[in-house]
């Protein structure tokens, strides 16, 4: 590809740091790059790897200036004609921005740090068609503030060039230009030296008097420019006289970080200076103007990855906190320190890697050209079932994945609630000639999954899903079906129905072997009719800490095992509904909690209550709508799962959670028997004793449960991925009409 990357300048600072490693190794990588700035002091180094640098004067917010970058960032791309335009600042991807209205290139931001959204600020701020944000409390920060969709942030790490940054770089040079002694204690600190960044510099020039008491000889080597610089020299100076030697060492804006960062024994900073020093094997204090970790240790890993090591959500740093750090970290033996150290450089190699930063930015980058091809997902999209909505997930992401530059577009029942929740390309089912012209521009139809073709609640809805298949094939377009549930179909006409569409089709993946039959025995005689699996078992749930905050919110005890129950409305169940109950109660009183999880909002919420009401013991409702995430990480922490709805069972059985079905389909017995889990019996002839007896004996044995339904359920996963890898080959077959299959 040819990038070309907009910042404000080349001057020293992390998010610069950052975007001159990036370029260099998108270089190496074979890509063309070149990059328009203000220009400083990294220019040298950019141009020795054959960057090209275009002058740009970005790094100012006034008229003139902006101007000025608009028409010379014009210039640019008309000569350059770059794949993609990568802006990293908030007036670089200003003026990208309105330069794309009429260019139309491919366009993505980097998030570095968080903006000041107040006033016209917010509405001048554009993230392009995909952003990449350098850690997870930025994307969730863009989420929130700029409503920008999930699915279109690509979450990178600061990388380092851990040659670069290395126990084998020297020091010596950097001794020698300040008259340190290397034989007495050095401690290193690099960050900006503005008002917003320099709080720990304050503190450290601060303590030096205090620190030289106890730690004696020690000597702050202090790296950066900045606006307030020359006042902190101004401090050092009056410590150092007051000490009578020169203990602060004010180094100005450097390019050469790794020598500071190796001229010291520990370092002291955030965000990529302090992984830079940790890639150094140095022990690292991890302290800025947002918060204060302290001595990074493995046990600060997660915390500190979450905030991209610039501590947001930490306290706040203190004289107090760094004196008493700073002096004890070189109290350490020089075993102790070189043990934290040699962590750093392991954790910066395993997760902080350039080439992983780069890996990153080209899926951004893919993601944001024009499609490769076209898709367009039909299927039970939009009507708020959590089951249907992972299953649209699933496939969503399982095709993401494949990293084809495959565009997808949803016909969902609500494509508003589909874009604001996923991020996802919509239109609105029940729009004919919006639906005409989405498939018009498609190359493949994708047909599921879920359970579209039966006739059991109604036959519109088959007839629905029917004609848009028929439609697409009519306009010679490929059709798969994906991991489809079939029937039960009863009607004769339905099933002749079904038997056209599925002939039509290029493709067929079906999600078990009792659909594989239902279509055999409609006339579908095809051998590359393929048995796979339900795409939910390529999900993930959310992690098991937001899960309790959602349980918490609902009253849910911590304190006690839960059983979660999903159950909804159906012909036939009215005598289940007090049996039910009196079995949880008894479940109650055995010391579990009990609680209903609602899989389709609110069509179910009214039958849980029902039984909820009739329990004499204290029983918790979900009374919100979950995404299917969040469903799938409240499951898992239960102790067992009772439920009628498929897709809690798959849910449980992805969390490796021991279940128990009520059956009132077809499906559910064929799941049950394929996970070798119990049933509770059918829900219009529910037998209470039964029931109780397989849930206790799968509590008595859940350990046993458990590992059996593991082992099954990653053979499931891995045939779930099938799916996605047919629809590929699919659309790389070239379109031949004459391999077209007639109708019946």
């Amino acid at each position: 590809m040819k990038i070309l990357m907009a910042t404000m300048g080349l001057d020293i600072g992390g998010a610069e740091t950052h975007i001159v490693e990036l370029a260099k190794e998108l270089k190496k990588e074979g890509h063309d790059v070149c990059v328009a700035a203000h220009g400083g002091v990294y220019v040298p180094e950019l141009e020795a790897a054959g960057i090209r640098h275009y002058p740009v004067p970005m790094h100012r917010r006034d008229l003139r200036c902006m101007t000025e970058s608009y028409f010379l960032l014009r210039k640019i791309i008309r000569e350059e004609k770059p794949d993609i335009v990568h802006a990293h600042a908030r007036i670089p991807a200003f003026l990208c921005h309105l330069l794309r209205l009429t260019m139309r290139f491919p366009f993505v931001t980097t998030a570095h740090w968080v903006f000041d959204t107040g006033g016209i600020l917010k509405y001048v701020t554009n993230w392009g068609q995909k952003t990449v944000a350098v850690s997870e409390d930025i994307k969730e920060y863009l989420i929130t503030n700029y409503g920008v969709p999930e699915g279109d942030i690509f979450v990178t790490v600061n990388g380092i060039d851990t040659e670069k940054f290395s126990p084998a770089v020297s020091g010596e040079r950097i001794w020698t230009e300040f008259s340190l002694d290397p034989e007495k204690p050095i401690l290193s600190y690099v960050s900006r030296m503005d008002d917003s960044r320099a709080l720990v510099a304050r503190q450290l020039i601060d303590i030096a008097p205090e620190l030289d008491r106890r730690v004696p000889g020690i000597q702050l080597l202090l790296a950066g420019g900045g606006n307030v610089l020359e006042e902190l020299k101004a401090r050092a100076a009056q410590v150092n006289a007051q000490l009578g030697r020169t203990c602060v060492v004010m180094a100005g804006p450097r390019t050469d970080i790794n020598e500071i960062v190796a001229a010291g024994q520990v370092f002291v900073g955030v965000s990529r200076a302090a992984l830079e020093a940790m890639a150094a094997a140095k022990p690292v204090l991890v302290a800025g103007n947002e918060g204060y970790l302290g001595l990074f240790t493995a046990g600060k890993l997660q915390e500190a990855m979450e905030n991209n090591f610039c501590c947001r959500g930490c306290p706040m740093s203190t004289e107090e906190r760094l004196l008493e750090d700073v002096s004890g970290l070189f109290a350490l033996s020089l075993e102790e320190r070189e043990k934290l150290g040699a962590y750093g450089r392991e954790m910066v190699q395993e997760f902080y890697s350039v080439r992983r930063m780069a890996q990153d930015c080209m899926k951004a980058y893919r993601a944001a050209l024009p499609p490769a091809y076209q898709v367009v997902m039909c299927g039970y999209y939009g009507f708020a079932n959590a089951g249907d909505e992972a299953i649209l997930q699933a496939i969503h992401r399982d095709i993401d994945a494949l990293g084809e530059n495959i565009g997808i577009t949803v016909l969902s029942n609500d494509p508003e609630d589909t874009r604001r929740r996923y991020g996802y390309e919509a239109v609105y089912r029940f729009h004919l000639w919006k639906v005409l012209r989405t498939l018009r521009r498609c190359d493949l139809l994708l047909f599921g999954g879920g359970s579209l073709l039966q006739d059991r609640t109604s036959t519109r809805s088959l007839v629905y899903y029917v004609t848009i298949v028929r439609l697409a094939e009519r306009m010679g377009k490929k059709v798969m079906f994906y991991a489809n549930g079939i029937g039960p179909v009863d009607r004769p006409a339905n099933r002749r129905r079904v038997c056209r569409a599925a002939m039509g089709a290029q493709c067929l993946t079906l999600r078990d072997q009792n659909s594989a039959q239902e279509l055999r025995e409609m006339g579908v005689d095809r051998p590359d009719l393929f048995v796979t699996a339900d795409p939910v078992f390529t999900l993930d749930g959310v992690p098991p800490e937001d899960a309790w905050e959602i349980l918490r919110r609902a009253g849910v005890p911590k304190d006690r095992p839960f059983l979660a129950v999903s159950i909804r409305s159906w012909d036939g169940m009215d005598r289940m509904i007090r049996p039910l109950a009196r079995s949880l109660d008894r479940l109650a009183r055995q010391g579990y909690s009990v609680v209903f999880v609602v899989m389709q909002y609110p069509n179910d919420v009214a039958i849980s209550r029902q039984v909820r009401d009739l329990m004499e013991q204290p029983a918790w409702l979900l009374d919100q709508r979950c995404s299917p995430k969040e469903l799938m990480g409240i499951i898992g922490l239960a102790e067992l799962v009772i439920s009628m709805r498929l897709h809690t069972l798959i849910f449980s059985a992805r969390m490796g959670v021991p279940l128990v079905g009520l059956i009132y389909d077809p499906k559910v017995a064929y799941y049950l028997e394929l996970l070798e889990m119990p049933s509770g019996g059918e829900v219009t002839d529910f037998q209470e004793e039964e029931f109780l007896r397989q849930v206790e004996g799968m509590l008595a044995h859940r350990a046993e449960y458990a590992a059996a339904l593991q082992e099954k359920e990653a053979r499931l996963e891995q045939a779930a991925h099938e799916n996605e890898h047919y629809l590929l080959e699919l659309l790389k077959k070239p379109a031949d009409k004459k391999e077209r299959r007639g109708t019946r």
